[in-house]
């Protein structure tokens, strides 16, 4: 007689573009936000807002025609996100470029490599809309974070010593760059 068999089937990954947010999905997007900064101070904010304001924020992002807002799914539940910024239409100079923020996967998703994935998306939409850098800003304290732009060929150009303050005090931040033309 054989053991039974008891792994799991491979969890189901996706990344996706948010086109339109399902109350559903607007609830896992807040909760997985709000674990991820429970985690780590998350992506801006030290302490979760209260679901109103986190939901607020989310349903703004949707209506922001300059930001593109990519989900990662474990199993179909959102677990974390990443947004592309595109330059005000009057700033000719640096039309070249577009900012990524808002990068995070919730704590009960991670080891998917999600991150990556939400990160290459995110390139491959860049360069679908005709843009050729990414510039990126983070918290010298993002360990985690730091290590995956690094890995996906990110360049530091600089640190900012004053970047963040949290506990009150100043925390640095650091600045990369990848020029998605292989240049």
């Amino acid at each position: 007689m054989s053991a039974p068999d008891n792994t799991l089937p491979p969890a189901r990954l996706s990344v996706e573009v948010a086109e339109k947010m399902k109350a559903a999905d607007l609830n896992d997007l807040c909760e997985a936000a709000e674990l991820a900064i429970r985690a780590e101070g998350g992506f801006g904010w030290l302490k979760p807002p209260t679901r109103e304001v986190m939901e607020r924020y989310w349903r703004g992002v949707m209506t922001v025609p300059e930001r593109t807002l990519f989900v990662a799914r474990v199993d179909g539940v959102v677990a974390g996100s990443c947004q592309l910024v595109r330059p005000p239409r009057n700033n000719e100079a640096q039309a070249m470029a577009v900012h990524l923020t808002t990068t995070f996967v919730a704590p009960w998703a991670r080891g998917h490599r999600l991150a990556h994935r939400l990160m290459e998306a995110a390139e491959v939409r860049a360069l679908q809309d005709g843009f050729d850098m990414i510039n990126i800003d983070v918290r010298e304290t993002q360990i985690g974070a730091i290590k995956l732009y690094e890995t996906l060929g990110y360049r530091l150009w600089g640190v900012h010593p004053r970047y963040a303050r949290v506990e009150g005090r100043y925390v640095p931040g650091r600045f990369y760059y990848k020029d998605l033309t292989g240049k």
